[in-house]
């Protein structure tokens, strides 16, 4: 006896359909992975790599420091809205135009930021560049949607996110060397060089993966999202001309509310928060890091940018290990499940908790990164030796960034069919939690002393326990009741077409025999005379 299962994105289970999730290849999937991943450093890179020239760009533009700060309030808050647009873009428009996009917009704010000479020119550009990075991680994961079933997409989270988790260790001290070897300009000429090899990369190289515009690879793309090597050279990727797809969704102009609404379904919300107060964490730990070891260490400027890096190898190294993590998970979870792992066609997640698969795990990187974040502010607060709060530093950023994999990955799973603009969302909530969390943090430390400070973040973070043990328990319950709404949502119009449809058809029907009837009877009269 056999069910019949309803075709979806993804499958799980035996696989009817010959049809595979995605054409490309695993040699042809690591090399989007390895774009995509390069573009992603941008986001975190632009931020962090400004921070040693603060007190030179202000210098050379006579303005004070807290002006120049301003610059970087600015740039957080653009790069808390601007994913909500560019994820939009990209899951109505597809990934290569929306690549196209904001790495243009970047390139051009690097090249006027490296030439202007006047505090508003660097303000109003540093927010066009934040505008023009954000967006790279967000539409990451909408191209990991694209090519990765479940069982896999762990892998690919992590080999994704391991730039971004590095950028922020490389940042400063990159920053740093150029500011002092060759002037602050040249961090934007940088910037400016490498975002321009990534654009050519993108345009020439990137093939499209949305699947509301190619399906799963098969379908030949067009204009923008079709790469430039398809045009001078015969290799298609085994593609060709079809039919588009039924389902393709309708253009609209990209709404940047479009993602809040994805933050009032409970199982998200969830997610999102836990994220956020991780993030949070990490960037006050971040943020008063160079400050607190100068003071109490008395370092240089070029000894505090090199120690952030053991943070930025917990994170690198967590990032690629995280992925494995959860593929496993996964695999216990089916097979807990008796569900077998199915990786030509892909998983439908609607009758499999992977609430349960993904956070399988989280509690180990939850209670270290407690542990580790109290132990680093009370080492700070006592003076131990550096190497101690050096090496809690390796231990937070190795715990830390499991927990963003595990969220990331999970809103991916929960929203396959707009993952760019579930993402914005999570972005929105971090971004401005974080902005809150950064304007405290000083007053915090003033009032409360630098151990009882990270103390309290620790503690938040603690505070995410029940959330994990409820998305746990009632996540799968709650994302049925959400998608049956939006299936009833999607069947009401397509309803009333249908009848519009039906009505129209009866009418005609009626006209034509009115017609019919009215030519008999005129053969008859004729008849009759």
């Amino acid at each position: 006896m056999t069910t019949e299962q309803p075709e979806s994105e993804e499958s799980l289970g035996p696989d009817s359909h010959p049809e595979p999730y995605s054409i490309f290849t695993p040699v042809q999937k690591r090399w989007i992975i390895f774009m995509i991943a390069s573009t992603s450093v941008f986001s975190p890179l632009s931020s962090f790599i400004y921070y040693p020239a603060i007190s030179s760009i202000a210098g050379d533009l006579d303005v004070s420091v807290e002006l120049i700060n301003i610059t970087i309030t600015s740039y957080m808050i653009v790069s808390g809205i601007a994913p909500a647009i560019i994820g939009d873009i990209a899951d109505i428009f597809g990934r290569r135009p929306a690549y196209i996009l904001i790495l243009t917009v970047y390139l051009a704010a690097n090249l006027g930021l490296g030439a202007q000479k006047s505090y508003s020119a660097l303000l109003i550009l540093r927010m066009v560049q934040s505008f023009g990075s954000s967006g790279t991680i967000s539409v990451a994961y909408g191209v990991v949607a694209d090519i990765s079933i479940p069982a896999e997409r762990g892998s690919y989270v992590g080999a994704v996110l391991c730039g971004p988790n590095v950028a922020p260790s490389l940042g400063p001290v990159l920053g740093g060397v150029l500011a002092e070897r060759a002037g602050w300009r040249w961090i934007f000429w940088f910037l400016s060089i490498v975002s321009g090899v990534c654009l050519a990369s993108i345009l020439v190289f990137l093939p499209e993966t949305a699947r509301q515009n190619v399906g799963n690879g098969s379908v030949e793309a067009e204009c923008l999202n079709k790469r430039f090597l398809e045009y001078f050279t015969a290799e298609k990727l085994g593609r060709t001309k079809m039919e588009r797809q039924k389902g393709r969704r309708r253009l609209h102009v990209p709404n940047p509310i479009t993602c809040l609404k994805v933050l009032f379904y409970k199982d998200t919300f969830l997610i999102v928060w836990i994220n956020a107060v991780f993030y949070t964490t990490y960037c006050c730990v971040q943020a008063s890091l160079a400050s607190l070891v100068i003071k109490i260490y008395h370092l240089t400027e070029l000894q505090a940018g090199l120690i952030y890096l053991p943070f930025g190898s917990g994170c690198a190294l967590a990032a690629y290990l995280t992925g494995r993590v959860m593929d496993r998970d996964f695999r216990i979870t089916a097979k807990l499940r008796g569900v077998p792992v199915q990786k030509a066609r892909g998983h439908d997640v609607v009758s499999f908790p992977i609430e349960e698969a993904r956070f399988r795990s989280i509690w180990i990187p939850i209670a270290v990164s407690v542990a580790s974040t109290t132990g680093y502010g009370w080492s700070l607060d006592r003076e131990v030796h550096l190497a101690v709060p050096l090496i809690l530093q390796f231990f937070m950023g190795f715990m830390i960034s499991p927990v963003f994999n595990m969220c990331g990955t999970l809103l991916v799973d929960l929203y396959p069919r707009s993952p760019a603009t579930a993402q914005a969302s999570n972005n929105i909530v971090r971004c401005f939690m974080s902005a809150g969390g950064l304007a405290l943090l000083q007053i915090l430390i003033d009032r409360l002393g630098v151990g009882w400070c990270f103390t309290f973040f620790a503690g938040l973070c603690s505070l995410t326990i029940p959330m994990v043990l409820a998305e746990k328990k009632w996540g799968m319950q709650w994302r049925a009741a959400r998608d049956s709404k939006l299936k009833a949502r999607e069947a009401l119009p397509q309803a009333t077409t249908a009848d519009e449809e039906q009505s129209a058809e009866m009418k005609s029907g009626g006209a034509d025999e009115k017609a019919a009837s009215s030519r008999v009877e005129e053969g008859n009269g004729v008849v009759r005379s």
